[in-house]
């Protein structure tokens, strides 16, 4: 198949090729009809003076045959001339040739005063030719006049035209070849671009061209494409390398819990455990891990899987509670640590009134509090903030701790993410699931779990949810 560059140069040549001749076509026509036109109206002139000389013009003398020629010598684009004497049958009674020679138009008579064509007995060029009658003799003269010239000037016009025709398609085809090129080149920047995304090089892009052509538009929406697909291929490796890590975490954590459930069984079969209670507390233990890694797992993949996949039992509800709740258990894990009530900003703890699953919240406020007692040193003050903030219910729970580094903050909500072991007060601590799944139950309530930190400046979570003002609330729940 012809290319796209070929096919574009046949379409424009067969244009071009079209209209000249069609152009062509019109001129000559136009030309030879204006010529023959002239020709008509010399006619009648020359017609007009014969028709008022006497008849028997065929027997004059020579010398007014002379003068004949001299008068015919004046007319524009008439070379041979033609002139009879009819009779009433139609018959020529006399007939002059200027200049003399054979041939003349075959004519019969026709008293309309309408100069038309008839064809030569001689087998040459036609002739126009005009039947004037006579006034009051019942005879007609025939004056007519060879197209000779006329055909000689159109041809000579086809020629010429025929030439400049050729020369200037062939002249506007190469332009046409070098403009084609120059303008289908951007397609082939993108054909270009097309094999080296096919390769492999993911970043290249389109060169840009002028916006305003289809080129341009063109270029423009590949590179949009283009970088949508970057995005969705980078995205995709994301979330295999971090399902690879899931995968991996996750039977790390299963094979812990599991190793010890083992261990301690084939202990008891072979008889080698001195006491049996101590072995089923452990044993007792690690399933409990187990069975909360399992319960942690599957709510994970149900707030995943979003829309109905986890029902939440929606009811009014204060956040004050929840924050009262976690003082007293700050408190209670730890005594000696100072903690303080007050609003999001300070002053006093203020009403924050949500439509949420309070079990749910109670959840997410309970793995916000273990972080705190897990990751701060005893004596670490906390405040804990509660209220409405530009249109939200509020929950801040702020400690004075060591803080974190800005890439440890980034994975702070990543699944199986835990801090360095130099920062837990109880080694390495749970699975590190707590804070991805506080995130994802304030998100399923249509809200959101952020955190502000900075190394040596402690850390402040926020748990920000629609908010209820006048018995309305802004929540569409997931």
């Amino acid at each position: 198949m012809t290319s796209l560059r070929g096919r574009l140069l046949l379409i424009t040549c067969a244009l071009l090729a079209a209209g000249l001749l069609l152009s062509g076509s019109i001129v000559v026509g136009l030309l030879r009809s204006g010529l023959v036109d002239r020709v008509d109206g010399q006619l009648r002139v020359f017609g007009g003076i014969i028709a008022v000389i006497p008849p028997g013009l065929a027997s004059r003398t020579p010398a007014d045959r002379a003068a004949g020629d001299a008068l015919s010598t004046n007319l524009d684009l008439i070379n041979r001339l033609y002139i009879a004497e009819l009779g009433p049958d139609g018959q020529a009674l006399s007939e002059v040739r200027l200049p003399a020679g054979p041939g003349g138009p075959v004519v019969t008579a026709r008293g309309d005063g309408r100069p038309f064509e008839a064809r030569d007995s001689a087998g040459g060029a036609d002739w126009r030719v005009l039947v004037v009658p006579r006034q009051g003799a019942g005879t007609s003269v025939v004056v007519a006049a060879s197209l000779d010239a006329v055909r000689a000037t159109v041809a000579r016009l086809r020629v010429v035209y025929l030439v400049t025709g050729i020369a200037l398609l062939a002249l506007l085809t190469l332009a046409g070849w070098f403009a084609i090129r120059a303008g289908l080149r951007p397609l082939r920047a993108i054909e270009e671009t097309a094999a080296a995304i096919a390769s492999g090089d993911l970043g290249r892009r389109v060169p840009d061209a002028a916006p305003d052509t289809e080129v341009g538009r063109l270029s423009a929406a590949l590179n949009g494409m283009l970088g949508q697909i970057e995005r969705a291929f980078a995205a995709r490796t994301e979330s295999e390398a971090r399902l690879r890590r899931f995968v991996a975490d996750v039977g790390h954590e299963l094979r812990t819990p599991l190793v010890g459930i083992k261990g301690f069984s084939e202990l008891y079969r072979m008889g080698g455990l001195p006491e049996v209670a101590p072995a089923m507390a452990r044993i007792e233990s690690e399933a409990g891990r187990l069975a909360r890694l399992v319960d942690d797992l599957l709510l994970l993949a149900r707030l995943d899987e979003g829309g109905d996949a986890l029902p939440l039992d929606l009811a009014p509800m204060d956040l004050r509670t929840l924050a009262a709740d976690a003082r007293l258990d700050l408190r209670a894990l730890a005594p000696g640590r100072p903690v303080e009530l007050t609003g999001p900003d300070g002053g006093p703890p203020a009403s924050a009134p949500v439509v949420a699953d309070e079990a749910r919240l109670r959840q997410v406020v309970t793995n916000l509090v273990g972080n705190v007692a897990e990751h701060t040193p005893d004596g670490t003050p906390v405040r804990i903030g509660v209220g409405t903030k530009d249109g939200e219910a509020v929950l801040v729970i702020e400690d004075h701790g060591p803080g974190l580094t800005p890439e440890e903050a980034a994975r702070v909500f990543d699944r199986f993410s835990r801090a360095d072991a130099s920062r837990s007060r109880s080694g390495p601590g749970g699975a590190g699931l707590g804070l991805a799944i506080a995130r994802s139950l304030a998100e399923a309530h249509g809200g959101r779990l952020d955190l502000r930190t900075a190394p040596g400046e402690g850390a402040v979570f926020t748990l920000a949810l629609p908010g209820v003002f006048g018995g309305q609330v802004s929540f569409s729940g997931r």
